[in-house]
């Protein structure tokens, strides 16, 4: 029997398990599980733990708050139930699911939690993790991506990272680097730390630089509302009326999948499928008052909620479709002014929520483990934001012929739209390279034909019409002969191969450990530590290090 399709797409009167709330320039995300409705069956979500439909909640709800309420300067992150803060990751959902399953279910909620941290940078949204309980694994994972971390102190609540000695896993969330890179905890507590079922609780918490701050239970909530009061007052995040996030349109027919902008042909036999984005059409707004008015029909808003959805759904509901062929369609000159819309108003809230949006999303593109390759034809528009696509691909073919399609850069493609690693995606294909990097910048502005945009760089190649066909036809075929785990690898390492930071520390190294580690006996084999947890049994290991 088939499993349903995952659907991401969700509103406030469909949460399950998250409580919004808003007062003034706070809001109140409250983790409040429904331990009956887990996404899949076979395990009851059990002490605020969670699985990827909590999560879907959760990207949700940062959405509502960075669109739908600007007058938000804060986020308090808490839980609504008494003693337990969050568990963490549901054990027996990972105990009882596939391995895609689990590196999947990892891979969204490491970018939901990047996401949080994305806009603490560039919207001035901060958060706090108010910990009023025991917070622990996945759940202090998610008070590590907050700004301020305030914990209760009433000797019973405590933080931990127990997935290694209980799990025979590791806090593959972004935990292990973010208590390095990001705390500072010092290496030899930061073992003892990961190593220990316990926790850490009270003033040692804060000596260890695990969380900022303790307060006694009379005085938390008010020592919580202090604290968001005063980085609300520090926040640089504009105001003004908010953007209904309407429901995404999609439609799918058999192997289509369409929406106003966006549109998915999947090709089984082949193992591919063709994302095809379009270019704004009619009339656009050019001014604050028009794109106010178009609101969350405004196109690069739209269009990147769109793109962001056919991402996830691809990546989570079609696993066996392991290229993803990118192409353009439409007027570059609407893509170029849309850009330049943005960039004359990029100071304002929801302007700037947009560009966070299409910044996200594209690097959702860049950490997707599928081959990405892009087609330049007649009729594309690879021109300012959507020139993107071409660069997040791992090859760029562009036809050369008569009717030749052109790319034209812009502002947004010499960092306003960055990788997670802060680089923008020209720079990491010419390793910042001076020479390279000042030909392309002269060029911009200009529609850039086959024959110029090979020599600079830009594509992988120009086939003209005679070779087009068979030359793409043979690198699909190729790439669909390939293994798909070591394709995998070689993407990612050569995505991000030059700058590196928290985020892709989080995405290369500590995630590439815990998939090798998710398919290890010690942790999924019958006396396997994730198989036996709650059973009762010893897991039992095999004691060769490799």
């Amino acid at each position: 029997m088939t499993a349903p399709q995952v659907e991401y797409r969700t509103d406030p009167s469909q949460y399950r398990h998250i409580k919004l709330s808003f007062d003034g320039a706070t809001a109140q995300l409250a983790i409040d599980i429904d331990e009956n409705a887990g996404l899949r069956p076979g395990y009851k979500l059990k002490l605020n733990s969670y699985d990827l439909g909590v999560d879907i909640e959760l990207h949700d709800a940062l959405q509502r708050i960075r669109f739908e309420h600007p007058e938000v300067k804060t986020v308090v992150v808490t839980s609504a139930k008494d003693k337990v803060f969050c568990s963490g990751a549901n054990i027996f959902m990972l105990g009882v699911s596939s391995h895609g399953w689990k590196v999947n279910f990892c891979k969204f909620t490491n970018e939901t939690r990047n996401g949080i941290e994305d806009s603490s940078q560039h919207s001035g949204l901060k958060f706090i993790a108010a910990v009023n309980g025991a917070c622990a694994g996945g759940g202090y994972e998610l008070a590590l991506a907050c700004d301020e971390i305030i914990l209760v102190d009433d000797r019973n609540s405590s933080v931990s990272l127990p997935e290694v000695p209980l799990l025979g896993v590791l806090p593959g969330t972004g935990g292990l680097t973010r208590v390095t890179d990001k705390r500072h905890v010092r290496h030899d507590l930061a073992d003892i730390f990961c190593t220990s079922v316990e926790g850490v609780r009270g003033q040692r918490a804060v000596d260890w630089r695990l969380v900022d701050a303790v307060a006694k239970p009379q005085v938390f909530k008010d020592t919580v509302a202090k604290r968001a009061s005063e980085l609300a007052a520090g926040s640089h995040r504009g105001a003004g009326q908010g953007v209904a996030l309407t429901p995404i349109e999609r439609r799918i027919d058999g192997d289509t999948i369409s929406y106003k902008n966006v549109s998915i042909d999947i090709s089984r036999g082949k193992r591919n499928a063709t994302f095809l984005v379009k270019a704004p059409q009619g009339d656009q707004p050019k001014d604050i008052a028009g794109i106010e008015a178009a609101g969350v029909n405004w196109w690069p808003l739209a269009m990147a909620r769109e793109l962001d959805d056919a991402i996830l759904h691809m990546r989570t509901n079609e696993l066996d479709i392991g290229t993803w062929i990118l192409k353009t369609e439409g007027d570059s000159a609407a893509v170029l002014a849309a850009d330049a819309t943005m960039e004359a108003h990029r100071e304002h809230w929801f302007v700037n929520e947009t560009i966070g949006m299409l910044r996200r999303t594209f690097a959702r593109l860049d950490v997707s483990s599928r081959s990405l390759f892009a087609l330049i034809e007649p009729g594309s528009c690879f021109a300012g934001t959507l020139a993107e696509l071409a660069f997040c691909a791992d090859r760029a073919y562009m036809l050369d012929d008569e009717n030749a399609a052109s790319i034209t850069l812009g502002a947004f493609n010499f960092g306003l739209l960055p990788m997670v690693n802060g680089q923008s995606r020209l720079a990491r294909r010419f390793y910042e390279e001076a020479a390279p990097m000042e030909a392309v910048r002269a060029a911009a502005g200009k529609p850039l034909g086959p024959k110029e945009a090979e020599k600079l760089g830009l594509i992988t190649a120009a086939p003209d019409d005679i070779d087009w066909a068979d030359e793409v036809r043979i690198a699909l075929e190729e790439r669909a002969a390939m293994s798909p785990d070591a394709l995998t690898g070689l993407e990612a390492n050569l995505r991000f191969a030059q700058n590196e930071n928290m985020f892709t520390r989080i995405f290369g190294r500590l995630t590439a450990w815990q998939n090798w580690i998710f398919q290890r006996p010690n942790a999924v084999g019958d006396k396997g530590a994730l198989k036996v947890y709650g059973k009762g049994d010893k897991a039992q290991f095999d004691m060769n290090r490799v």
